[in-house]
């Protein structure tokens, strides 16, 4: 971490974001009557309603959510190696209602950005004044040869957390001793960049505890990827031949899978084994297609300083759909967003003009059960683009003893507390 800004104060940083001045009596007159309606009850839709209502509380705010209960993504690996259940990672909605936030219990199917209304799937129509999309991802069906939404049933992604999470942990725990794990992971962009080597990470210490000969094998379609010199660190010092690892040039890119005799194929080999992961190719989730927000990439475009579409004027569009790099896709970048986005929606809806900001993202892996890694940065937004701040951020020491990888999991239990209190809570 760089001396010149502790972890500390980059979460002091996000919660200090654009308040200076917002809340003057001109906001705070606002017309009464402007609707705003989040689509999206996640870390981004569901900060971003509950912030808006905060500082605007005369503001009509609904949020629309299929869900009754959110089901976190972080911490979700630790389900599957059986260190955390998955009622850890449920939070209701009830603390938003509380709030004057109008829940509904929909699927938002249509957007009408020039009349400004969204349809739902109850065939109910919903009118906005400003309209705030953060609809998470979704996955590229076939994209991955022979990786469709039936073969996730034995071969699970868990990348949304919830019913897919407890299909791995049970095929994970479930597996004879002796078995390999193998672990498919998409090129990038994806949700949680560093998400599948934590994965990897825990399953290994699962496997190294309860079942010492069984193996793990990471297939990855990157060369590179977030906090890596970390990670194989950690992989050599506590897991040795235990783990493999092999990138593209090692022949590790997946290019189809056969669910019926369990195999992923490379380019030049095929593996089998008895539990597989594939995390699949994704894009902007299904609202952000309906919206024409998203580009021919599949993830959508926005302006920084305050997310507003670059494809649809009048639609902001935040968290792990947004093209936002170098921010990442992550749940803590995803609130960050949705703090500025409501910012700059309330100072619309007061005819005050939009500010630069900053932005920061902090994000805590598991390589054990007991220890984590660690990756911060900060962003300025000035002309609509993210930039990082040189200097500002910070990664985990390389050699640091284990008293030091212990505490920063503390430190992530901590992080994880805030950000779901924050949002949920």
């Amino acid at each position: 971490m760089s001396e010149a800004l502790s972890r500390r104060e980059v979460l002091k940083a996000l919660s200090a974001i654009g308040l200076v001045g917002v809340l003057s009596p001109k906001v705070l007159a606002a017309n009464q009557q402007s609707k705003l309606v989040v689509v999206g009850g996640g870390f981004g839709g569901a900060t971003a309603a509950r912030f808006a209502k905060r500082l605007l509380p005369t503001l009509n705010v609904t949020l629309i959510e299929p869900s009754q209960t959110y089901i976190a993504c972080p911490f979700s690996n630790l389900v599957i190696g059986g260190v955390r259940t998955l009622n850890q990672q449920m939070f209701s909605y009830d603390a938003l209602r509380a709030e004057g936030i109008r829940v509904v219990p929909e699927m938002a199917v249509a957007v009408d950005s020039v009349a400004r209304r969204v349809t739902l799937s109850n065939e109910a129509v919903l009118s906005y004044d400003k309209l705030v999309l953060a609809p998470g991802i979704d996955f590229r069906w076939q994209a991955l040869d022979g990786y469709d939404q039936a073969t996730a049933e034995t071969m699970p992604h868990a990348w949304k957390a919830g019913v897919q999470t407890e299909m791995l942990k049970r095929q994970l725990h479930s597996m004879q001793d002796g078995g390999t794990v193998a672990i498919s992971v998409t090129a990038a962009p994806f949700r949680c960049p560093p998400g599948p080597y934590e994965r990897a990470s825990v399953i290994a210490h699962y496997l190294k505890h309860n079942k010492p000969n069984a193996r793990l094998i990471v297939l990855d379609s990157n060369e590179r990827f977030s906090k890596q010199p970390l990670f194989l660190a950690a992989w050599r010092k506590n897991y040795g031949d235990r783990l493999e690892w092999r990138n593209p040039s090692n022949d590790g890119r997946v290019n189809s899978v056969d669910a019926n005799t369990s195999t992923l194929h490379t380019d030049f080999d095929s593996v089998k084994a008895d539990v597989i992961n594939v995390v699949p190719p994704q894009q902007a989730g299904f609202i952000a297609q309906r919206a024409g927000v998203a580009n021919q990439s599949g993830w959508c475009p926005v302006n920084a300083l305050d997310f507003e579409s670059s494809l649809q004027p009048g639609i902001h569009v935040i968290g792990d759909a947004t093209i936002a790099a170098p921010m990442p896709k992550s749940a803590f970048a995803a609130n960050a967003q949705a703090k500025v986005c409501a910012i700059q929606i309330v100072r619309a809806f007061a005819e005050l003009e939009i500010e630069a900001t900053t932005l920061a993202n902090t994000c805590y892996s598991f390589i054990t059960r007991d220890s984590a890694i660690s990756v911060s940065d900060v962003y300025r937004n000035d002309g609509g683009e993210l930039v990082s701040i040189k200097g500002a951020g910070g990664i985990s020491p390389l050699d640091a003893p284990d008293e030091f990888r212990a505490r920063e999991a503390h430190q992530a239990r901590d992080w994880f507390d805030t950000l779901t209190r924050e949002t949920f809570l």
